[in-house]
C-alpha cells in the first residue's frame, strides 16, 4: 500500500505524516520535548509504538504514540507531548470577572460544575474567576469557561479536575477539533458500557475478520501470531459514532490468576468503523508496552501486583458471536463533512452543546484544543459529581 494510499484511506488528517514531523521538530525542544524513542521491538507483537519525552512536564513525562506504521506512531508521540505540554500552559488570554458580569455584558458563561473537584464549591455566579474564550460548535457562539478546567497541570492545586480528555491536536484546527470531539464521545460510550449486563457485553463481542478491511485483519493476524488473543466490542452508544474496544489477553487461561497488567485493552471512535477498530488495536498494544517499558510516570508500582478485575475476566473469553454490523457513518468528502455529522448526532440525542477552545497561537505549526461537552459522561475522577444524566438513565435502564 502507497503512503498516499494509506493516506486517502486510513487519516483524516491534512498531510502526511512525515509532513506534519518535518513540520513540528522545531516546536518538539520550544515545549520541553527532548526525545523520540521506539519501543515497538521490545513486545513481539510488533505493532508501532513510540515515547516522546518531556522531563519537566508539568502533568506525565513519558507520552507514548500508537499507529498502522513506524511513522505514524512517531508522529503521534510527538503530538501527544506537544498536546499535554500546551495544554500545562496554554497561550490564551484570561480574563477576571464573574458569571454575573459576563452575563450582564451579553456574554454566555459556562461555569463547567460538573468537572468541580470532590470538596470544592461550585461557582456562584458573583464570584470572580479567571475565564477563557471558547466557541459553541453546536449552539453557534462564543462561550466563557472557567480557565483552571481547561489547565493540565499537576503542579498547582486545583478546582476542577484536570483530565487530557478531549485535548487534541492536529496540523489545523478542524483535526484538533474533531479528534477531541471523537474522544469525549469514546469516553462518553466508555462509562455507558460499564452498566452493560454480561449477557450484553456478549452479545456486542464481534468478529474482527467481518470488518473486511485489510490494516484491521493484518492488526489482528500479528496479535494471534504473538499468541495472544484479540476480543473486539461494539460500545456504540445511542450517539451512533461507532465506538470499539479491543482487549490483548493471553491465548489461554493460565493455572494461576491473571494479573491486570496481562490484559490490556484500548478503544476507538471514528464515523469509519473500520478506523474505530484500528484505534482501538493499536491502543491496546500500546498499553502493553506502556507497562513492559514500565517507564510512564503514572503507572505505580502496585499496578504490577494488581490481580484482573472481575468485570474483565467474565467477559475475557467470551466466543464472537457477531458481525460489525455497525454502519459506516463517514459522509465522505472532507473532515468538515465529518465534523458536521458528528454534531448532528450529538445533536439528535439533545446534546445542546460542545465547546472548543483554542489552546494554542494560529502562528504555530499545530493546533491544540480543548473541547468541552458538559452534557457527556466522564471517566472516574474525583470530581464532585460522578455520573451526569446520561449515565443515570443508563443505570435505571439496566434494573
Amino acid at each position: 500500500m502507497t503512503s498516499v494510499a494509506r493516506l486517502t484511506s486510513y487519516s483524516d488528517r491534512s498531510c502526511s505524516p512525515h509532513e506534519t514531523l518535518a513540520r513540528i521538530t522545531p516546536s518538539l525542544l520550544k515545549y520541553g520535548i527532548t526525545r523520540l524513542a521506539r519501543l515497538t521491538d521490545l513486545d513481539r507483537i510488533g505493532i508501532p509504538v513510540w515515547n516522546a519525552i518531556a522531563p519537566n512536564s508539568r502533568s506525565i513525562v513519558i507520552n507514548q504514540g500508537k499507529g498502522i506504521e513506524d511513522i505514524d506512531a512517531k508522529v503521534s508521540a510527538a503530538m501527544e507531548a506537544l498536546e499535554r505540554a500546551v495544554g500545562g500552559n496554554p497561550q490564551i488570554e484570561v480574563r477576571l470577572a464573574s458569571v454575573r458580569q459576563l452575563e450582564s455584558e451579553g456574554s454566555f458563561a459556562e461555569p463547567l460544575d460538573c468537572l468541580i473537584l470532590a470538596g470544592q464549591d461550585d461557582v456562584r455566579p458573583e464570584e470572580m474567576l479567571r475565564w477563557v474564550q471558547g466557541y459553541d460548535i453546536i449552539a453557534d457562539r462564543h462561550v466563557w469557561v472557567p480557565y483552571e478546567a481547561i489547565l493540565l497541570d499537576d503542579t498547582r492545586s486545583n478546582r476542577f479536575w484536570q483530565s487530557s480528555d478531549g485535548l487534541a491536536s492536529g496540523n489545523i484546527r478542524v483535526e484538533a477539533t474533531f479528534h477531541g470531539l471523537l474522544e469525549r464521545i469514546e469516553r462518553d460510550a466508555e462509562v455507558l458500557w460499564q452498566f452493560a449486563s454480561v449477557a450484553e457485553k456478549s452479545a456486542s463481542c464481534i468478529d474482527i475478520n467481518s470488518f473486511r478491511d485489510p490494516v484491521l485483519s493484518s492488526l489482528a493476524q500479528r496479535v494471534r501470531d504473538a499468541g495472544f488473543r484479540l476480543q473486539m466490542f461494539n460500545r456504540t452508544s445511542d450517539i451512533g459514532v461507532p465506538c470499539f474496544e479491543a482487549f490483548i489477553a493471553p491465548d489461554t487461561p493460565s493455572g494461576g490468576e491473571l494479573r491486570y497488567i496481562e490484559v490490556t485493552y484500548g478503544a476507538g471512535a471514528h464515523p469509519n468503523p473500520g478506523r474505530a477498530a484500528i484505534r482501538a488495536v493499536t491502543e491496546a498494544a500500546q498499553s502493553r508496552l506502556t507497562f513492559i517499558s514500565g517507564a510512564r510516570d503514572d503507572i505505580h508500582p502496585e499496578t504490577f501486583a494488581r490481580p484482573l478485575p472481575a468485570h474483565l475476566r467474565e467477559v475475557l473469553f467470551i466466543e464472537p458471536a457477531h458481525e460489525a454490523h455497525t454502519p459506516d457513518t463517514t459522509p465522505g468528502g472532507t473532515i468538515h463533512d465529518m465534523l458536521r455529522d458528528v454534531i448532528a448526532r450529538l445533536m439528535a440525542v439533545g446534546v445542546t452543546s460542545a465547546i472548543a477552545v483554542d489552546m494554542n497561537s494560529e502562528e504555530e505549526d499545530f493546533s491544540v484544543v480543548k473541547m468541552l461537552v458538559p452534557q457527556l459522561e466522564n471517566l472516574d475522577g474525583r470530581r464532585k459529581r460522578r455520573f451526569g444524566p446520561r449515565a443515570l438513565k443508563r443505570i435505571l435502564k439496566s434494573r
